[in-house]
């Protein structure tokens, strides 16, 4: 597996493309090699590794991009295994179709984060843009297995098109579990409109802005066996807040508008 270091010399001109640096590409290459990788900047003027990053070998199977930016796209892309660390920020389509291993990010992340993964741990410290866990613009499903950590607040429409897999935020904007098809998200609060159009899966959040939608129908107070078996699950996630799954509930099945099998779970 590649082992590299990579220290952002300057801020990117444009949004680069970091999906080559993945141990499993960079397990055959040397430092010189990784450094000529292009990563944007397109035929003409090519932007290389080496143009922004000082590359050196790293102390273990793993990648460490010290030093972040709102233009790094695509970190982790299609990660197969090991570990990808990143101390800062990042831009769009963090872990996008990852497989397996996992990327910690002490910083934020753009849109998109873990969008159509399959497996593996993606861990935020900090906050995350819009459609995380969703579907990439014409695919049919976002996220399809593995576990998305977020330290902070994410954004709208989080899982949506979801399949399987389990997110947990500190909280969620509008539209949380959107067409979700499957899965479970957690968070202690979500914005508007949750489960829009849902079919199937659980949001369990612990207070909804404006209440639940009125295509879901409104099933009392339960104690639910799972919601112990999830927490003890989450205890260990090492985030900035411990997530509350609570052992009471509310639980409000829908969306109607839709199949109407997926389950709105609310603390008490």
């Amino acid at each position: 597996m590649g082992a590299f270091v990579f220290t952002l010399r300057e801020a990117p001109p444009e949004r680069v493309d970091l999906s080559a640096l993945v141990p499993e590409r960079l397990a055959a290459l040397t430092a010189g090699e990784v450094e000529r990788l292009v990563i944007g900047g397109g035929r003409r003027r090519p932007i290389h590794v080496g143009d922004l990053f000082g590359v050196a070998p790293g102390p273990d199977e793993s990648v460490v991009i010290e030093g972040g930016h709102e233009r790094l796209d695509r970190i982790g892309a299609g990660l197969g295994g090991g570990l990808i660390r990143v101390e800062g920020d990042v831009g769009q389509r963090l872990g996008e179709g990852m497989l397996a291993g996992t990327i910690r990010v002490f910083g934020h992340a753009g849109p998109l984060a873990g969008a159509g993964m399959a497996g593996g741990t993606l861990r935020i410290a900090g906050n995350a843009g819009d459609r995380v866990g969703g579907a990439l613009d014409g695919r049919i499903s976002g996220m399809r297995g593995g576990l998305i950590a977020i330290g902070g607040a994410a954004g709208d429409r989080v899982g949506d098109r979801m399949r399987r897999g389990t997110i947990v935020a500190r909280t969620a904007g509008a539209f949380a579990g959107a067409r979700m098809i499957a899965g479970t998200i957690v968070a202690g609060s979500v914005g508007r409109q949750p489960g829009f159009l849902m079919r199937r899966g659980s949001l369990v959040v612990g207070a909804v802005e404006g209440g639940p939608l009125p295509t879901f129908l409104d099933c009392g107070a339960l104690e639910l066996s799972f919601l112990g078996l999830l927490g003890r699950s989450l205890a260990n996630l090492d985030l900035p807040w411990q997530p509350h799954v609570p052992p009471i509930v509310r639980r409000f099945q829908g969306d109607q508008g839709s199949v109407g099998k997926g389950e709105l779970l609310v603390a008490l």
